[in-house]
């Protein structure tokens, strides 16, 4: 009988290894906003968030299951734990009620989300009908006639209201946006850098102006549902650490700057820790 012991017991460790193997990785769904954000997302996987997040699902064995929607539909799913995280998630201290940001401590005086483990940094952009003499200079908005207009659920709603100017948020697409300064219906409008230079390029660029100064520049996250994040914080924080040695490795780094066209983002974002935080 002894001699027989060891191949049975090698044949079900073996068995044991190989169940272990062919077991199915954890699947997180993460929903992201129904709407192309070039080059940072398309509606069927493209661009650069995807990318990474594909580098990120590789180094970690997670499986994400994407799911779009309207922005604050997104949202408010992540705040119902309906699904485990959103991207791409600017931070304010409101939207900590939606969910667990990297970094960020609850009861801090002064709560930031850490920009080391951003997925990217973007701009917010002016953009005017053609002609028109509203201005930034920097620091704040001038000659305003009308309303200045933003996507729905947008966070830079929140810092167009501390500048004192009249809003109208009544949009949920850029496009939206571009038709109503074509047709008069609004001053100006906030949109994120990719969306004004892909409308510059389009069909309404005619009609219309991007001031060169940034109204602002964001972080964004990968924001996790805090019933994700009491369950398992040790897979949040390899899920973050991840996002950020993939952000960090020169292939993304070269894919970037290849889709960036040698812009120079976030580099004021990073010095400031990320405390502005595409989104919305």
């Amino acid at each position: 009988m002894r001699r027989y012991l060891f191949p049975v017991l090698a044949v079900c460790c073996l068995l044991a290894h190989a169940r272990v193997q062919a077991a199915p990785g954890e699947h997180i769904t993460l929903c992201f906003e129904r709407q192309v954000v070039r080059p940072w997302r398309t509606l069927d996987g493209g661009g650069l968030n995807f990318e990474l997040l594909s580098e990120v699902a590789k180094r970690t064995g997670i499986t994400f299951n994407y799911q779009s929607m309207p922005w604050k539909r997104c949202l408010e799913q992540l705040k119902a734990n309906q699904v485990d995280g959103a991207f791409a998630v600017s931070f304010n201290r409101e939207r900590m009620t939606l969910g667990a940001y990297p970094g960020v401590s609850p009861g801090a005086a002064d709560p930031q989300a850490d920009a080391s483990k951003r997925m990217h940094v973007d701009t917010y952009m002016l953009v005017r009908p053609r002609g028109s003499r509203l201005d930034w200079d920097g620091k704040s908005i001038r000659n305003l006639d009308g309303r200045i207009g933003f996507q729905l659920g947008y966070s830079v709603g929140e810092f167009l209201r501390a500048q004192g100017v009249p809003t109208d948020d009544g949009s949920q697409r850029s496009d939206e946006l571009a038709q109503k300064l074509v047709a008069g219906r609004l001053a100006g409008a906030a949109m994120g850098g990719g969306d004004a230079a892909r409308l510059m390029r389009g069909p309404h660029g005619k009609g219309l102006e991007m001031l060169p100064l940034p109204l602002m520049e964001k972080s964004y996250f990968m924001v996790l549902s805090h019933a994700l994040v009491a369950s398992r914080p040790e897979l949040a924080a390899r899920l973050w650490d991840a996002i950020e040695q993939v952000r960090n490795s020169p292939a993304y780094r070269k894919r970037e700057q290849q889709e960036l066209g040698g812009r120079q983002l976030g580099s004021r974002a990073g010095r400031q820790g990320g405390s502005q935080g595409d989104g919305h």
